[in-house]
């Protein structure tokens, strides 16, 4: 390559990014510089409660356990 074509591809790419660069800018003003509030939430506690007895007992019916119903015959 000759150095004048070297210099027209770094010329050409300088030429490029300056059209990219104020392109963007026209398309996109201004981004927005404010400033939001974030709400955080409460630290996770490791304590477990006990459940309410009145419906955790030992007597109560267990949903997992895998019932069969038959009819007469």
């Amino acid at each position: 390559m000759k150095k004048t074509d070297i210099a027209m591809i770094i010329l050409i790419i300088s030429v490029s990014v300056l059209v990219a660069y104020f392109g963007a800018r026209a398309a996109f003003p201004k981004a927005y510089s404010g400033s939001t509030k974030v709400y955080t939430i409460d630290k996770i506690s490791t304590t477990v409660d006990q459940p309410n007895p009145s419906i955790f007992n030992k007597d109560a019916i267990n949903p997992a356990v895998k019932v069969e119903i038959k009819g007469t015959e």
